[in-house]
């Protein structure tokens, strides 16, 4: 699919088994979602600036290639996007960090906001939306929305599972919007649920 990237590694295929088992719990279940936000995390942040300066190894001088000042903003959905924050620090442990607050009706499935606080230079670099499950996208679109309205220009939504339909909606709204994620479910049921996916990420992450 166009601006759609899937991260099919072995090892990313893999965990994401063991992070779908219903036999997975809380904790492992935290570790995984870590685990793999560091690895899809690799493809996201693959186009990052980079500058040089010169060093001295113990061998010799040289210039190396640094990360530019100005790197990513990690922007977490919550609650489930938390548990892809950690996973994103440990590759980028600087990176100025936000929270968007959603929540779903489950009638309508539409998103309301509850709470905004994001880094004020949204424009200066790129900004990773973190959402595990892009479903509906009703929530992915509402957090794209605002961020856009806080001056963020260059944003990227990494998810774990996405469904064709939620794909099919954020390339709608947001066609300006690259999209990585682990696995492309079949479909949503009638609830707006990913089948197969994994169940509900912020649930089995915070064990409610």
């Amino acid at each position: 699919m166009p601006g759609v990237t899937v991260i099919d590694h072995p090892l990313v295929q893999h965990k994401l088994s063991l992070l779908r088992c219903r036999e997975t719990g809380t904790r492992p279940f935290r570790r995984l979602m870590r685990e793999l936000a560091t690895m899809v995390g690799y493809e996201v942040l693959r186009d990052l600036d980079l500058v040089r300066r010169t060093i001295e190894t113990p061998l010799a001088r040289m210039e190396a290639p640094f990360l530019k000042t100005g790197g990513p903003v990690l922007i977490s959905v919550l609650r489930a996007g938390n548990g892809l924050l950690d996973g994103m620090l440990e590759l980028v442990p600087s990176a100025p960090v936000g929270y968007i607050g959603l929540v779903r009706d489950p009638r309508t499935l539409q998103a309301s906001e509850y709470y905004f606080k994001v880094p004020r230079d949204l424009a200066d670099g790129p900004v990773v939306v973190l959402d595990p499950m892009l479903g509906t996208a009703n929530t992915a679109s509402a957090a794209l929305s605002r961020l856009k309205e806080a001056s963020a220009r260059s944003i990227r939504l990494k998810s774990l599972l996405a469904a064709p339909e939620g794909i099919d909606a954020v390339a709608r709204a947001h066609p300006d919007v690259a999209v990585f994620t682990a696995a492309i479910d079949r479909c949503l049921d009638d609830h707006g649920y990913l089948v197969p996916g994994l169940g509900d990420a912020g649930d089995r992450l915070c064990e409610t």
